[in-house]
């Protein structure tokens, strides 16, 4: 495989709307979707096929390898990544993080430190305890209060420094015009929400920056990747993100480079499972003081998770569902294991829809597992999925990965952030 590493600048006010069923109410979202990348492309690709890709009038061409076939490219979600630090600087992360369901923090004063009382994970300490049959009520290990689940959906970390890493919006009031006149219209007034262009410190505005990948399957040649890595380049200030780029909107700058994906990215999983294991051994063996219960994990067993990385459509026996089975994970990565099993699952639902440019008409309502899910499987043979799992990072689960949805990371640090080492 392949990736094509993409930074978005923001040079205008960007309406990235999602509309909610039944609703007359258009909201804006706190990124840019692989869905919205994708469409911009698709669309300028189109425009000048006859410039760079081959004959589209034969089965599709260039085109449909790269849209339309049974491995298309896979276009990720475009997460923001500036944050503000001490004095007029700014700071740029090379990657992005979804914060997992399972993480807390502090009712009144959220967020990490050291401006606040940090943030912890919960999951190994609920599995623990769980299995002891003990009851898990944690409080903020810094002032003792109460504890929820934060208002932080990006992140980051820099030098052991955790970022709390989000894109501001803003409404835009508009006035409706008479098509007959070309005045203004009475009693016609409307607001657009955007995310905004620019983050201010000072005299001097930054743009705000997103990062996303453009993924490249192993069936698309590296001269059509080289070929579309050149577009990316060539058009950069050409390409128009989001909706009312008839009024100004959805301007943007977009830097592309070649990223060689690692050879030993297998090793690299091993490491976080590993890792993560040994982690939950440590766990166990210290909240069994507390219990009567002289039960006793197998240690022949490894752990390992799947965090979502966006928001998911999961699909069971032709059936919506917001949990990833151990049949799911297994018909994902076509290991066949029966020690597998799906020890825990931390989810939640919302509903997406879309406009679909290209047939001009709504795209259907979508039940979709939220960003931030946690699965956490077990098994006897983690020599068989370290290889599968590293393939599913990159490739995403469920429907519509194309877009976006589904990316998957496999046991993401943040977990290993105990109680009494929040951060």
């Amino acid at each position: 495989m392949k990736k094509i590493k993409l930074e978005i600048k923001a040079l205008s006010p960007l309406a990235i709307s999602r509309q909610k069923p039944g609703g007359s109410v258009s909201e804006c979202e706190d990124y840019i979707p692989g869905s919205v990348i994708r469409g911009a492309v698709a669309g300028a690709i189109l425009k000048q096929s006859n410039q760079q890709f081959s004959d589209l009038s034969q089965n599709g061409g260039d085109f449909q390898a790269l849209f339309l076939g049974d491995n298309p490219v896979i276009f990720q979600n475009a997460y923001p990544n500036i944050c503000k630090i001490e004095g007029d600087d700014f700071i740029f992360h090379e990657y992005v993080k979804v914060l997992p369901s399972t993480a807390l923090s502090s009712k009144t004063k959220e967020g990490f430190k050291p401006e606040n009382n940090g943030v912890f994970d919960t999951l190994i300490d609920r599995f623990c305890t769980d299995c002891y049959g003990l009851a898990y009520e944690p409080n903020c290990p810094t002032d003792g209060g109460r504890i929820d689940s934060p208002s932080i959906t990006f992140y980051s970390e820099l030098n052991d420094e955790y970022y709390k890493l989000s894109a501001q919006k803003r409404l835009l009031t508009r006035v409706g015009i008479n098509r007959k006149r070309a005045t203004s219209e009475e009693e016609i007034l409307y607001s657009i929400q955007v995310l905004e262009e620019s983050e201010f410190k000072g005299k001097n505005p930054k743009p705000i920056s997103y990062i996303s990948s453009i993924v490249l399957p192993d069936s698309i040649s590296d001269e059509l990747s080289t070929s579309l890595l050149e577009f990316m380049q060539r058009n950069s200030l050409n390409l128009r993100l989001g909706g009312s780029t008839s009024r100004g909107l959805g301007k943007v700058e977009i830097s592309s480079d070649d990223v060689k994906i690692k050879s030993n990215i297998g090793n690299l999983i091993e490491e976080r499972i590993k890792s993560f294991t040994e982690k939950l051994y440590q766990r166990w063996d210290k909240w069994s003081i507390f219990s009567s219960n002289n039960q006793e994990i197998s240690k022949q067993r490894s752990y390992f998770t799947l965090d979502l990385q966006a928001d998911a459509i999961l699909n069971e026996k032709w059936q919506r569902t917001t949990v990833i089975s151990k049949d799911m994970l297994i018909e994902f990565t076509n290991i066949e294991d029966d020690s597998l099993e799906l020890e825990a699952s931390y989810s939640s639902y919302d509903y997406r829809s879309g406009w679909n440019s290209a047939w001009g008409l709504m795209k259907d309502v979508q039940l979709v597992t939220n960003k931030g899910a946690v699965y956490l499987f077990s098994t006897e043979h983690p020599d068989k999925w370290y290889e599968a799992l590293a393939k599913l990072e990159l490739e995403g689960v469920g429907e519509r990965t194309c877009e976006g949805f589904g990316q998957v990371e496999v046991c993401n640090p943040f977990h290993l952030v105990m109680r009494e080492e929040a951060v």
